[in-house]
C-alpha cells in the first residue's frame, strides 16, 4: 500500500467524522458558484437592477469566502485535537515527524478537493434551477443556463487556493507530544469546571445593558448605539459560554431536590464538562447564528417597507407644480390620458401650497420657510386617499405638523412668522400621511381654514394628486417625465412628480433580490453552525462511550440512556440557538423603529423557520448518534 493510498483509506474511514464538514464545505461551494453563474453571465448586466444584482452578489461571494475560510481553519484545528492517539500509534510505528504532516497535508487537500468537485457537480446540476428562481426573484427576464468559463475557474482557483492555504498551515497546528501523552488524550480526568463569579456577573451586565439599548434604541438612536450593542453583545456571549453558564450549572448541583432526581445527576453533571469544554464552539454557533437570523430577518422585513408605500404615498400619482408654467397643464393632460389608455380609474383632487417665510425658531436646524396647507384641503386628501376621517377642525393659531412615514412623535417647537410677527406653537402631529415627505422639501403644517386665508405667502406651488385603488397598475407611467418613479425640481425643471406603482415596483425587486441573496448566504452560515455541533459532538463521541458503558454497568436501562442522550443533546443543540433567538429579538426590535408598521409577523416566520430546520437537523443527529452509541454498549 502507497501512502498515498494510506490517506485516502484513513479519510474514507473516518467518513462519520468529516462528513459534516465535507458536505458543509462542499455547499459554500454550491452557493459561491451559483452566485459566480449569476455574475458571469452574459444577460444579466442589463439594466440597473441587474447591475445592483451583480453588486449585491458580489459582496456575498467575499464574505461567504471569508467566512469559508475561518470554517475550515477551525474545523481542521477541531480534527487535530480530536486525533492524538491515532497519531501516537502511527508515531510508534516508526512516522516521522515529516511524514505526519505530509499525511495531515494530503488529507486536508483530499477532502478539500472532493468537496469542490461535489460543489460545482452539484451546481451545473442544478445551476439552471438556480438562475429560473433567481432570475424570478430579482424581477428580470429568464436567464438560459449557460456554464461560464470564469465562474468554473474563479470557483476553483478560489477555494484550490483556500484549502492548500489551511492545509499548509494546519501542519504548523500539529504537535508531537509525548508518546504516553497522545495515547491518553481522550482517557485523561477532565479538570472539575470553574467559574469566575466576576466575569459571570459582567457577562449578565454587558448582555442586559445591550438589550435594553436596543430595545429602547429610536429612529435618532440606533446608528450611534448600533457599535457598542454589538461589542457588549458579541464580549457578553462569549463569557455567558465560559463563565455565567458554568455558575449557572454549579448552581443546579446545589439544588439537591433537582439535581438528584433520577438522572438529572449525569445531565446536569455532564453539561457543566460540556459547556465549560465546547464553550468557544457554542460561542462560535451563537454568533453565526445570529448573523444569520439578523441578515435574513432584516430583509424579510423589508417586505414591511413595501407595504408601507401605500402610506408614504397615498395619491397614486402626485404632481407638484412649482410655477404657473403652461407646461404643468400639459404634464396633467399627458398623465390622464395614460391612465385611460390603461382603463384605470381615478379621482384627482388639487390643492394649493404656501410657503410663508420664518423668522425665527427654537429649533436651530429649522427652515427659513414652511409649507402650510389648510385644514380642508387637508381633509379632502385624506378622504380622497381612503383614510377614515375623525380629527377635530382647527381653531385661531392651531397647527399640525403634516406627518411623514418617518415622523412620529414631535418635538415642542415655536415658530415666528416674518409676517406680523405671527407664532406658531406646535406639539401635535396629524394621523395620516397625505403628502410625500419627498416632494415637500421643507416641514409641512396643517393651518385653520382662516388663518390660511390671512396668510401672505413667499412662494405658492400647486398639488395634483391621481387616486387610484391600485397602485400596481400604475407601475410604469411618466416614463418621460420621470425617472424610477421620482422626480424632483430643479432650476431646469419646474415640477416633482412621483409614481407610487413604479416605486413598489422598484423596491420589490430590490427586495426580492436581497432576500434570494440572503437566503442563499444564511443557509451556508446556518448549515456551517450546524456543522460546528456535528463534528464536535462526535469528537467526544469514544468518551461518552465509555462513560455510558461505565453507567451501564451499574443499571442504566435503554430507556434512561435514551432520555439522558436526548435531554443532553437538547441542550447542546438549543442552547446556542436560543441565545441568538434572543440576540436576534432585541436586535429586530431596535430595527422596529424604521418602521411605521409592525415586522413581528415576519420575524416570526423566520425565526420559526431556522426552529423548524433545526429540530430536523436535530432529530437526523440524535438518532445517527443512539446508533453509534449503542454499538459498543450493547
Amino acid at each position: 500500500m502507497t501512502f498515498p493510498q494510506f490517506v485516502f483509506r484513513n479519510v474514507v474511514r473516518n467518513k462519520r467524522t468529516y462528513s459534516a464538514y465535507f458536505l458543509s464545505s462542499a455547499f459554500s461551494v454550491l452557493i459561491f458558484f451559483i452566485y459566480a453563474l449569476f455574475i458571469f453571465h452574459p444577460d444579466i448586466k442589463k439594466g440597473v437592477t441587474s447591475a445592483t444584482a451583480v453588486q449585491l452578489m458580489s459582496s456575498a461571494e467575499v464574505i461567504m469566502y471569508v467566512f469559508s475560510f475561518f470554517f475550515v481553519l477551525y474545523s481542521v484545528s477541531t480534527f487535530l485535537k480530536s486525533r492524538k492517539r491515532e497519531f501516537g500509534i502511527l508515531m510508534m510505528h516508526g512516522m516521522t515527524r515529516g511524514q505526519l504532516n505530509r499525511m495531515v497535508f494530503l488529507e486536508n487537500m483530499l477532502i478539500g478537493i472532493g468537496a469542490i468537485a461535489i460543489g460545482i457537480a452539484l451546481g451545473m446540476i442544478t445551476g439552471k434551477l438556480f438562475l429560473m428562481i433567481g432570475s424570478k426573484m430579482i424581477g428580470i427576464a429568464p436567464l438560459p443556463f449557460f456554464i461560464s468559463k470564469k465562474a468554473l475557474f474563479l470557483t476553483l482557483g478560489a477555494f484550490l487556493i483556500l484549502f492548500f492555504s489551511i492545509s499548509l498551515f494546519t501542519t504548523i497546528l500539529v504537535r508531537v507530544n509525548k508518546l504516553i501523552d497522545l495515547f491518553q488524550a481522550g482517557e485523561k480526568p477532565k479538570k472539575e469546571p470553574k467559574a469566575s463569579v466576576f466575569l459571570s456577573l459582567l457577562s449578565a451586565i454587558l448582555l442586559l445593558v445591550s438589550y435594553y439599548l436596543a430595545a429602547t434604541a429610536t429612529m435618532q438612536t440606533l446608528l450611534f448605539r448600533m457599535l457598542p450593542v454589538i461589542g457588549m453583545t458579541v464580549v457578553g456571549t462569549y463569557f455567558f459560554y465560559t463563565q455565567l453558564s458554568v455558575f449557572l450549572m454549579k448552581r443546579l448541583q446545589k439544588h439537591r431536590l433537582l439535581f438528584w432526581r433520577k438522572t438529572n445527576l449525569i445531565t446536569i453533571s455532564n453539561l457543566a464538562y460540556r459547556l465549560k469544554d465546547n464553550a468557544r464552539m457554542f460561542f462560535m454557533v451563537t454568533i453565526v447564528s445570529t448573523v444569520a437570523f439578523c441578515a435574513v430577518g432584516s430583509l424579510a422585513s423589508m417586505n414591511v417597507m413595501n407595504k408601507q408605500v401605500k402610506v408614504e404615498f397615498p395619491a397614486e400619482i402626485s404632481y407638484l407644480a412649482k410655477d404657473d408654467q403652461p407646461v404643468h397643464q400639459k404634464h396633467l393632460q399627458q398623465i390622464e390620458a395614460e391612465l385611460k389608455a390603461r382603463n384605470i380609474k381615478y379621482r384627482t383632487k388639487q390643492v394649493q401650497i404656501k410657503y410663508v417665510a420664518v423668522a425665527s425658531s427654537t429649533d436651530k436646524y429649522a427652515p427659513k420657510k414652511m409649507a402650510v396647507v389648510s385644514f380642508s384641503d387637508y381633509k379632502r386628501m385624506a378622504k380622497a386617499a381612503g383614510f377614515d376621517f375623525n380629527e377635530k377642525p382647527l381653531d385661531g393659531q392651531e397647527i399640525l405638523e403634516l406627518r411623514t412615514a418617518t415622523l412620529s412623535e414631535p418635538e415642542p417647537i415655536t415658530y415666528t412668522l416674518v409676517q406680523n410677527h405671527l407664532k406658531f406653537h406646535h406639539e401635535k402631529i396629524t394621523k395620516n400621511v397625505v403628502l410625500p415627505m419627498q416632494l415637500i422639501f421643507s416641514q409641512g403644517f396643517v393651518v385653520s381654514d382662516e388663518l390660511f386665508k390671512k396668510l401672505t405667502p413667499v412662494n405658492t406651488e400647486m398639488f395634483t394628486g391621481f387616486y387610484t385603488k391600485d397602485l400596481q397598475k400604475t407601475a410604469g407611467m411618466g416614463k418621460k417625465l420621470t425617472k424610477n418613479g421620482m422626480s424632483f425640481s430643479s432650476e431646469k425643471n419646474p415640477y416633482s412628480m412621483t409614481v407610487s406603482g413604479t416605486i413598489y415596483e422598484n423596491q420589490m425587486n430590490m427586495y426580492k433580490m436581497m432576500l434570494f441573496v440572503a437566503l442563499l448566504t444564511g443557509a451556508v452560515f446556518f448549515i456551517a453552525a450546524g456543522s460546528f455541533l456535528y463534528f464536535r459532538l462526535y469528537a467526544d463521541l469514544d468518551y461518552d462511550r465509555r462513560q455510558y458503558l461505565t453507567i451501564k454497568k451499574v443499571g442504566l436501562t435503554d430507556q434512561e440512556l435514551n432520555k439522558i442522550v436526548t435531554q443532553q443533546l437538547s441542550l447542546l443543540f438549543f442552547v446556542p440557538i436560543v441565545v441568538a433567538f434572543v440576540h436576534s429579538t432585541f436586535a429586530f426590535m431596535a430595527l422596529q423603529s424604521f418602521y411605521q408598521l409592525s415586522i413581528a409577523t415576519e420575524i416570526i416566520i423566520v425565526l420559526a423557520s431556522f426552529l423548524v430546520a433545526q429540530l430536523i437537523y436535530f432529530f437526523l443527529i440524535r438518532y445517527r448518534y443512539l446508533q453509534n452509541l449503542k454499538k459498543t454498549l450493547i
